[in-house]
């Protein structure tokens, strides 16, 4: 699978730990440690059949089944602990939890099978080559693939809800990986098209020309006009919803990473450009740029660490001061999660690693609570870095 952690590059040695700083080596050990002790007790929490998602206002743990969007991050965060730390416990864990989503693959009823598949499947089949795993994250590509409507030029997101006919959130712009990945994988061109049909039609019709993004858009299923946009999840129709944000700046990233265009890389450019000089001192986003209660308003951990992820990897992708001023940054915003304000102490929110995530403040859903999907971005951030800073 192609991943960063293969990337080289030369890092300024201006940001490496200063002097009376933790040292970035001794701050991942230190996180591995945790998330090995925190993720295994999250197992002996979860019943059979269960993927964890959050915890309740009282602290006790929220699970899910395997259709929530959210089943794959554990697995993944489990084999991201274990390319760490080669704790062959650990990927027991992860082959077992992998396994269970395994019927994900024929799913064609929600777009989230990106997410679900490549994160667990997906760097399973990177650290292990099981050709099962192969298999699975192809099939699964293809009936991702089904929810493609040429006219539109997108791939559906939810298939309910108000009076939308086809809408797209730019949460979907992750799910490309996995076509992109099964297209190489597969040699099945028509993945990539579908891929590359998808990122072009939403960097059109989603953003706006400071570099933000409307949460979702929906569009005539029939001649592909936009019929409106709004940002469900966020402050407002206007607001820049931080995680929408995240999504879009990792995942033009990736886009760049698979097909080497231009018009990618630029994208997350500007997306990243917006937010930059938007960010609180710590690095860590509030849960909408634009609240009217900043600064008293919640952090959003998971938004946080999916930016740092992608910095990483952006950084890889431009020279100078450009390329120090993004990796800066998501040293930033990774010494702040690993803090004791956002790192969860041992064996304390039913085994998650970060706390202070917002899910949905406007539905009043998760909001200031552990997420699954901070944890599996968060380390694969640090991973990133590690592999980057060490060469």
């Amino acid at each position: 699978m192609r991943r960063l952690l293969s990337i080289v590059m030369p890092v300024c040695a201006a940001l490496l730990s200063c002097a009376g700083q933790e040292s970035m080596e001794t701050l991942t050990d230190r996180v591995f440690s945790r998330a090995a002790d925190q993720l295994a007790l999250l197992d002996s929490n979860l019943g059979e059949g269960e993927c964890p998602r959050s915890i309740d206002s009282d602290g006790n743990l929220v699970a899910s089944d395997i259709w929530w969007w959210c089943s794959g991050f554990y697995p993944g965060s489990l084999w991201l602990v274990y390319e760490y730390t080669g704790d062959e416990g650990i990927r027991t864990l992860a082959e077992k939890h992998t396994s269970m989503l395994d019927t994900l693959q024929y799913r064609t009823n929600d777009h989230d099978v990106g997410f679900q598949l490549n994160c667990s499947y997906g760097n399973g089949f990177r650290l292990t080559g099981n050709p099962e795993y192969r298999e699975i994250l192809c099939n699964g590509a293809r009936s991702l693939a089904t929810r493609f409507n040429p006219v539109v030029g997108c791939t559906r997101s939810w298939d309910h809800g108000r009076t939308w006919k086809f809408p797209v959130i730019i949460d979907n712009m992750m799910n490309l990986e996995l076509l992109l990945e099964a297209a190489e994988l597969s040699g099945d061109d028509s993945l990539r098209e579908v891929a590359e049909s998808h990122a072009m039609t939403t960097m059109k019709n989603h953003y706006r020309p400071d570099g933000s993004s409307f949460h979702l858009v929906d569009y005539d299923p029939g001649t592909g006009e936009v019929r409106g946009r709004q940002t469900v999840q966020g402050f407002a129709d206007w607001s820049a919803w931080s995680r929408g944000q995240a999504w879009g700046l990792y995942a033009y990233t990736m886009m760049y990473r698979y097909t080497g265009k231009d018009t990618y890389l630029e994208q997350a450019r500007k997306v990243a450009d917006y937010l930059l000089p938007r960010l609180p001192e710590d690095g860590v986003p509030y849960w909408d740029y634009d609240s009217d209660l900043i600064p008293e308003d919640y952090r959003d951990a998971s938004a946080g660490a999916v930016m740092a992820s992608a910095l990483v990897e952006l950084s890889t992708f431009v020279q100078g001061e450009k390329s120090a001023g993004y990796l800066g940054t998501a040293e930033k915003i990774i010494r702040t999660l690993a803090s004791d304000e956002y790192l969860s102490a041992p064996g304390e929110e039913c085994g998650f690693l970060l706390k202070h995530s917002v899910g949905n403040k406007p539905g009043n859903v998760e909001v200031d609570v552990p997420l699954t999907y901070a944890d599996y971005y968060f380390l694969e951030a640090l991973l990133r870095y590690s592999a980057l800073v060490s060469k």
